[in-house]
């Protein structure tokens, strides 16, 4: 229900925004990435404007995703730790139940058979 919830009130309005920035952004512009180019700049792109809002926004999702799983990463670390050391007590109480089941009824240990 609450994916849906913000299904509906984040994902569809942005989709409708970035679609809106996309149709009226559909004149040629021009990158620059030649810091220190005169007037004849040598690295250049020339492509739809409505193409580097969308890149921009792609690099963003992606830098931003990146940031919070290396941020979470401790977490992750921690939980991986926990399950290792439940494995490690389940194990213990489930050899212990088998000791115990093992056990005569009044609750002395199995005598050894003598040799």
């Amino acid at each position: 229900m609450w994916r849906k919830l913000i299904l509906g009130l984040v994902v569809v309005p942005l989709g409708v925004v970035l679609i809106a920035l996309a149709v009226v952004n559909r004149k040629p512009a021009i990158l620059i990435l030649d810091p220190f180019g005169g007037a004849e700049p040598s690295l250049s792109l020339e492509a739809p404007f409505f193409l580097f809002l969308l890149g921009t926004f792609a690099i963003g999702l992606i830098v931003g995703g990146l940031a919070s799983w290396l941020n979470q990463g401790k977490w992750r670390r921690t939980a991986r730790e926990e399950a290792r050391e439940a494995r490690d007590w389940r194990r213990q109480a489930d050899r212990l139940e088998k000791e115990l089941e093992n056990l005569d009824p009044v609750g002395h240990p199995p005598r050894l058979p003598a040799d």
